[in-house]
């Protein structure tokens, strides 16, 4: 395996940058007069729509912006915990002689040994629900104090607490707040890579990518606006791009996405990505493909925010943002909560600032909460 491509400031800068793209989506998309992304759908209109406030932009614009292509943060935390999970699991040596050797029966056959992957299983699931159970109960309550809260059947809190929600049916309407999807997704991904794809043959990995990616056309052909879709890119289909990328990454470096040592060729190349993701986007067939343009425009703005002097500022506030990116994910649900309602009675920006200013605050609070809890053994 090739030495770390990406540094752990820049993973962190990376998350930032992500966490950034995704709690301002959550907000502008809850904006009537905002156009809608197409984040487990295609939809045609949606499309048009953003072509139309492009053409007659106004002071919404970075609304509209935020609200269609925000959501795309979530393929890039999913490349940055692929990523993650090969270079903390793979990057020693699987097993020592002594755990080799209890692998073979006396026979000489060799044995599966299942303690290992439902250990590394148990300990992500907790890991994740550490992060999750705080924003679910803190939210939870607050939803029955202010207007509108959710009517929650029994079986919708079990698969919320057991994070496998998105297999149920309607996940748009039981998933309640709607970011945390995000973590039934990762629970999959998560046994996918132990089972599948943990230090087995890139083929694996490409296979799989190919056979989601597959399904998923077959599926845009069919009916791009379908439930089938919807419910198909709930769950771990519809990342497998990214999360495979990520793989391919840590193992094998530029020899998956190519980056130059050139901040002009780097620059160059983030221009020409994001003028790929805006055009890709205007079609089923490119739109499935845009994941794979977000993760390359990661990489080309790691290298950029490492070696470009006056970025530095900009680098360290995404660094910092980063180590509060999970904190700020589960409780952004409940400052939206709040202060949607000032947006939508017309003072979009108002509302939208002490949005931004209250999650922040919030996060670095719950961050700190979250240090109390005991980490997982494995």
């Amino acid at each position: 395996m090739n030495q770390p491509t990406l540094s752990r400031p820049a993973c962190n800068a990376l998350r930032g940058l992500a966490i950034i793209g995704i709690f301002l989506h959550n907000y502008c998309h809850w904006l009537g007069p905002i156009v809608k992304e197409n984040e487990y759908q295609y939809f045609q209109h949606n499309v048009d729509w953003l072509n139309q406030v492009m053409v007659s932009a106004d002071i919404n614009l970075p609304i509209h912006l935020l609200s269609f292509f925000g959501h795309y943060g979530v393929p890039v935390f999913l490349f940055l915990s692929a990523y993650g999970l090969v270079m903390k699991y793979e990057a020693k040596p699987h097993l020592s002689v002594d755990q080799e050797a209890q692998m073979y029966s006396i026979s000489g056959k060799m044995k599966f040994n299942w303690r290992e992957p439902l250990r590394f299983i148990r300990y992500h699931y907790l890991k994740l629900f550490k992060m999750m159970i705080v924003g679910f109960v803190a939210f939870t309550m607050l939803d029955y104090l202010t207007p509108g809260p959710h009517h929650y059947a029994v079986l919708d809190i079990v698969a919320m607490l057991g994070m496998f929600n998105n297999i149920l049916p309607e996940p748009d309407r039981i998933i309640w707040p709607g970011p945390f999807w995000f973590f039934g997704l990762m629970m999959q991904l998560y046994i996918i890579y132990r089972l599948l794809l943990y230090r087995r043959h890139w083929g694996f990995t490409v296979a799989m990518m190919v056979i989601c990616i597959g399904i998923q056309l077959a599926l845009g052909f069919a009916n791009p606006e379908s439930e089938a879709m919807n419910r198909y890119r709930y769950n771990f289909m519809g990342g497998m791009l990214p999360f495979g990328l990520g793989i391919l990454y840590a193992r094998y470096g530029e020899k998956i996405l190519m980056t130059f040592h050139s901040n002009i060729t780097n620059l160059i190349g983030v221009v020409f990505c994001l003028s790929l993701i805006y055009s890709l986007s205007g079609n089923m067939i490119g739109w499935t493909f845009v994941p794979f343009f977000i993760c390359l425009l990661c990489v080309l703005l790691a290298e950029l925010l490492e070696n470009v002097n006056w970025l530095s500022g900009v680098y360290k506030a995404l660094e910092w943002m980063g180590t509060i990116s999970a904190a700020l994910f589960v409780c952004h649900p409940i400052t939206r909560k709040i202060f949607i309602p000032i947006s939508r009675h017309g003072d979009i920006y108002a509302g939208l600032l002490l949005y931004i200013v209250s999650s922040i605050c919030l996060a670095w609070l719950f961050t700190q909460l979250m240090r109390k809890i005991p980490n997982p053994k494995m």
